[in-house]
């Protein structure tokens, strides 16, 4: 009798042991009492009675990402394409999670596949490949609103990738290269057109700049040519100045010298000469210089005598 009591004491303690659950951060246990929900445990410590209480699931509140194989669908151009999408999710109600549906993430990528193949049966294959933001708007929109009675919340669908038939695919490729050649020729015209503009502004700036320095050339040779004149003008009226400066003051010499008869005589003959030194053949004289000619023999013959 004596070991009885301890070992009783020490089967309480290891039961009670067995039944004091600690739940970590970011789960959640369902409890079931007799086989029938009792309650959901959050982060903490909690006890459970033996042999009528059990854990009947062990929830993650984590955002939880699975990845479902290809799918294939069909376009409403009739082309059948491979498509593979990723589901993030989050369990938001760990009673409807355990309750709610068998198998949840069977339920989802049935779900996908089935909104998955609606939703390209309404688009053309083109339509399909710029369009994958759309599609998985309305993917994750139709889930959510699915899986709220599992107490899931979706909250992003991805298309991971798109697989059209081979054929499809190097029809593709052909018309990408295709307009990656047509666009290199394009940027080649393009240049070439751009660089020939640039060398026509060149000469057409050239002849422009030559024809201006012939312009400026020309004015300065025309000033120069004016002011040369201008100079030689000068020169020719200060020479004429100077001549008759110097006339006028012969004359104002003679005039102030009071010159006799005889004088002028002889400079009127001087005149007379210079007059009859040229190309003439016939001259005329006045009496007036006949007569003073006449006087100039008289007074030559007076001298000799």
């Amino acid at each position: 009798m004596e070991f009885v009591i301890p070992i009783i004491v020490l089967l309480i303690i290891v039961l009670l042991a067995l039944n004091i659950k600690i739940v970590p951060q970011s789960k959640a246990y369902v409890l079931e009492r007799l086989g029938a929900y009792k309650e959901t445990w959050q982060t903490g410590v909690h006890f459970k009675i033996p042999l009528i209480d059990r854990v009947a699931k062990n929830v993650s509140l984590k955002e939880q990402v699975v990845d479902f194989p290809p799918q294939p669908v069909i376009t409403k151009d009739n082309v059948t394409m491979q498509i593979d999408t990723v589901v993030f999710y989050q369990i938001t109600d760990p009673k409807l999670y355990c309750y709610g549906v068998e198998r949840p993430l069977s339920a989802i990528e049935n779900l996908t596949a089935t909104t998955l193949r609606n939703i390209i049966g309404e688009l053309e294959l083109d339509h399909t490949l710029t369009s994958r933001d759309t599609i998985n708007a309305k993917i994750r929109g139709i889930l959510d609103e699915a899986t709220d009675a599992w107490g899931i919340k979706v909250n992003r669908v991805e298309l991971k990738n798109i697989l059209p038939p081979k054929e499809i695919q190097d029809a593709m490729e052909k018309q990408m290269k295709a307009e990656r050649e047509r666009r290199e020729a394009i940027l080649r015209a393009e240049g070439e057109k751009a660089s020939q503009v640039l060398v026509a502004e060149g000469q057409k700036e050239s002849k422009i700049l030559a024809a201006q320095a012939d312009k400026e050339s020309a004015i300065l040779r025309a000033e120069a040519v004016r002011e040369a004149k201008i100079r030689e003008s000068e020169g020719e009226a200060q020479a004429i100045l100077a001549v008759e400066e110097a006339r006028a003051q012969a004359i104002k010499l003679i005039n102030e010298s009071n010159p006799g008869q005889a004088f002028l005589t002889i400079r009127s003959l001087d005149a007379f000469e210079k007059v009859a030194d040229g190309q003439a053949t016939k001259i005329i004289i006045p009496s007036e210089i006949q007569g003073i000619a006449g006087l100039a023999q008289g007074i030559i013959e007076t001298v000799k005598e």
